[in-house]
């Protein structure tokens, strides 16, 4: 009998949860590594590259900055996608040994929320597309009344095709993600053509072409300026793929073997972000050239080529690859962690509207509307609540379990990850001290909170923040879950 077969009876069991079987994994190391180039290639990672150089980067400390935060956050996916590759479970399964059976729903929802903000700011995009393309032909959609409090910093316009653009999500979750298929593999075609076109623009239109582009200076006016940007700014590139970094069992799950995870992600993470941030960085830095003022959004930049036809199809093609990485990357993973809550009531499309609903009320416009709020508002922010998640779950998997998990037992309600009425209280415990340093910098950063109201030294540890939550909840973990075996060893031996 399978343990499959042992383990289908439970609750906690489910088709898409199930350990896949040796026979079918498939995924080799250039499955992967396209992968990974296929997520790369997203109007975010344009604009995660620009933001550095409209915040006073110039082009090979973006670059590097870039490069450096991508190789960081490539240790944890590795680390992370073993457990997958040599069990075949996914994230929330995996997530259940350090957390317990109830537990793992807490990193489970708190990868969902950072998610549902991704959904947000991907549907942002792509309706300010449609904005862009729609004032072409109907300028008076720029001219229209404003309806929203200016605290809310939304525009008529862009609020119309956003709300269009989300609609047009909610219709795809509807009809289910099978239909996202083609829309996958145009996105794979027209992106990376759509770049090189942007880049060859950049270089043409600009007087003394790339060694003009490339010899525009930082803004920094100190040593001490560039360091108080870097740091947030490499903390911010991490937590880019922060969430990924977690849920990485999702994929390697399907692996042939532990070589062809490892090897494929090594291959394609660092250098695929590093390559289109470069063409980023060029482009952005060419504006300044071109326009006497940076352009960071490249959807703002397509706006202002003169030609309607050409501007229509950028932002056609823009519209269709941004809805179908959102229903890929940001739709089926919180939709499922929505219905894990409650099966019985939250199914897929309900947990797919939960998303959008979500992704509505973090209000995204906001949060992309600089480079300031991109990188230190939300890239930081959630760093600092996933990084010690992924710290407990390292932790626990090589330092206390040495790579061995108990397969079987994952799927019991009654079993060795039950713990105490199925949540780990030392997960539980370790994760608040792993998020609780980074939260008076976070409320300093969006003026909840004066800056005099705290020491600097603690505000200044959030520019730190997924550093400072890992390695505090790594510890912290590690300590507690040592601490109960010494006690339950210590126990065992008295009754002997």
């Amino acid at each position: 009998m399978s343990t499959n077969d042992n383990i289908k009876s439970s609750r906690l069991y489910s088709e898409d949860l199930a350990p896949v079987s040796q026979s079918k994994r498939s995924w080799n190391t250039w499955n992967y590594a396209a992968l990974w180039i296929s997520m790369s290639l997203c109007i975010p990672t344009y604009m995660l590259a620009s933001s550095l150089i409209d915040g006073g980067m110039n082009w090979w400390q973006a670059i590097l900055t870039i490069f450096i935060g991508n190789t960081v956050v490539l240790i944890p996916m590795i680390l992370n996608g073993h457990a997958g590759a040599k069990y075949g479970i996914p994230f929330p399964v995996f997530a259940r040994a350090s957390f317990g059976v109830r537990g793992a729903n807490i990193p489970a929802v708190l990868r969902a929320i950072v998610a549902c903000g991704w959904f947000g700011i991907q549907t942002w995009i792509g309706g300010y597309a449609l904005f862009q393309l729609l004032k072409l032909w109907f300028p008076a959609l720029e001219t229209l009344p404003a309806i929203f409090p200016d605290s809310w910093g939304l525009q008529t316009g862009p609020a119309i095709t956003f709300i269009l653009f989300w609609l047009l999500n909610m219709y795809i979750v509807y009809l289910g993600v099978d239909s996202i298929k083609k829309l996958l593999v145009f996105k794979a075609f027209f992106l990376p053509v759509a770049a090189l076109a942007l880049l060859f623009w950049a270089i043409s239109a600009s007087e003394g072409g790339l060694g003009t582009i490339l010899a525009q200076p930082s803004k920094f006016a100190s040593n001490a300026d560039f360091w108080s940007f870097f740091f947030p700014g490499l903390t911010g590139m991490v937590g880019f793929w922060a969430t990924l970094s977690l849920n990485i069992p999702d994929f390697t799950r399907y692996a042939v073997s532990q070589r062809a995870q490892v090897l494929g992600q090594t291959i394609a993470l660092p250098s695929s972000m590093t390559l289109f941030a470069f063409i980023g960085v060029v482009v952005t830095s060419a504006t300044a050239i071109i326009f006497g003022t940076t352009i960071w959004d490249p959807l703002v930049l397509a706006g202002k080529f003169e030609s309607k036809i050409l501007v229509s199809i950028a932002m056609i093609a823009v519209a269709i690859s941004t809805l179908a990485t959102n229903i890929a990357a940001n739709i089926v993973s919180p939709a499922n962690d929505f219905a894990n809550l409650a099966p019985s009531k939250i199914n897929f499309k309900i947990g797919g509207y939960i998303t959008g609903i979500i992704g509505i009320l973090i209000f995204p416009w906001k949060l992309i509307a600089d480079p300031n709020g991109y990188i230190f508002t939300w890239l930081i922010a959630y760093s600092g609540l996933l990084g010690p998640v992924g710290g407990i779950m390292i932790a626990d998997y090589f330092f206390i379990r040495s790579k061995e998990l108990n397969l079987t037992h994952l799927y019991k309600e009654n079993g060795e990850y039950t713990f105490t009425k199925g949540f780990n209280s030392a997960a539980i415990i370790a994760l608040i001290l792993g998020i609780l340093p980074n939260i008076p910098g976070f409320l300093t950063r969006t003026h909840v909170l004066d800056e005099n109201a705290v020491w600097p030294w603690v505000s200044q540890l959030y520019n730190y923040a997924w550093f400072v939550g890992f390695f505090v909840s790594l510890n912290v973990y590690w300590f507690l879950m040592k601490s109960k075996i010494n006690l339950k060893s210590k126990t065992l031996n008295i009754k002997h």
